[in-house]
Formats: structure tokens, sequence, C-alpha cells
């Protein structure tokens, strides 16, 4: 692995899997023997940015710290996992200037079945009108148009979506190829049937 750290940046609609892709990453990073933290954007908000509300400044000024803290810990080596919407593009495109060792990967799933995947309701309480602001809903999305990574979480196993990651780590120079996710299965997060990663 380079001697500088990197961010990997987890950016899309919610529910469309931003978090169990972190989470899948970060234990094969941990495995892999680096110094990895997880940025969640839900956890984000109850402590790093608990005042701020959902209005285009206030989204804008979370990133912005998002990408600071990535950016902190990247640069004393470490490796930044954000799991965050990040719904425009200006402001991710701020964060890859500011932070440089970044791989913006793009989560796509159709908007109906992230839909079908709150289990929380908050798409219905938006569509309801009880929640302002709600991205897909009454707030737009804009899709990165030239990310590092697409994975498509509707079609594609959380394992098959991690391994694209890895596999453009490794590209990158920022992970070297090996055996270790072959050997160590991901059983917490997946089922049995997908524990290999390619990378």
């Amino acid at each position: 692995m380079k001697r500088t750290g990197f961010t990997v940046w987890f950016t899309g609609l919610p529910c469309s899997g931003k978090s169990t892709l972190a989470a899948l990453l970060h234990q094969s990073l941990i495995r892999r023997g680096c110094s990895a933290e997880i940025l969640d954007g839900d956890e984000v908000r109850r402590r790093l940015t608990k005042g701020l509300s959902f209005s285009k400044e206030d989204r804008d000024e979370n990133i912005r710290r998002i990408a600071y803290v990535a950016k902190l810990i990247t640069r004393v080596g470490g490796v930044a996992i954000t799991a965050a919407i990040s719904p425009y593009e200006q402001l991710r495109a701020e964060a890859r200037g500011e932070i440089q060792d970044f791989i913006e990967v793009y989560v796509n799933c159709p908007l109906e079945v992230c839909i079908r995947r709150d289990v929380k309701g908050h798409y219905a309480k938006a569509q309801r009108g009880e929640i302002q602001h709600f991205t897909g809903i009454s707030d737009p999305y804009e899709p990165p148009g030239n990310p590092d990574v697409i994975v498509q979480t509707d079609q594609e196993t959380p394992n098959e979506s991690i391994g694209k990651v890895l596999e453009k780590l490794t590209e990158r120079k920022y992970l070297t190829r090996g055996k270790i996710d072959m050997e160590v299965g991901f059983s917490s997060i997946i089922d049995d049937q997908h524990r290999a990663c390619p990378a």
C-alpha cells in the first residue's frame, strides 16, 4: 500500500447501500492491516454536525466538515471511508480537490428500490410532506459525472460491489493484490454464498 492514506467516498440516494458497503470495505481493509475509519452520514449528523439543518447551505457545510475530517485521516496515512448522500456534484468535486487521494464510488440504485428498502419510512414521510428537503423526493440528487467506481446495488451482491472498489484501489496502487479476501469470509454482513472478494 502507498505510504499516503486515501479516502473512499461512497455517494448515492438514501437506502442505496452506502453504509453496508462502507462497513464491508472497512472489514476488508482492517484485515489487510490498514488503519481505517468510517464517517457515516447519520453518525456524523448526530455528533459532528448536529446543529445543521437540511437546507442547501447546511448540507454543503455538512459535506465540507466530513471532507475536512477525511482529509486529516488521509493526511496522516489512514483510510477514510465516507458513507454520505453528498447530493451535490460541486461539493463532491471540492472534497476531491481538497483530499486529492480520493476514490469516488457512486452507489447507483433506482429510487423505487431505495423506497422499498426504507424500513424507517423516511421516503413515505417525505412523500406525504412530513419531511422537507429529502433527497430523491423534495431535494435533488446529482449523480456523479465521472466517478472512479460505479456499483449497482440492485443488481450486485454486496461482495461483488466491494470487489469493484478493491479492484480500483489495487489498480491505483493503494493496495497490493493478495489472498487475504479469499481466505477470510464476510458472513457477518453477507450470506455464505458470496464470501470471496476478487481483489
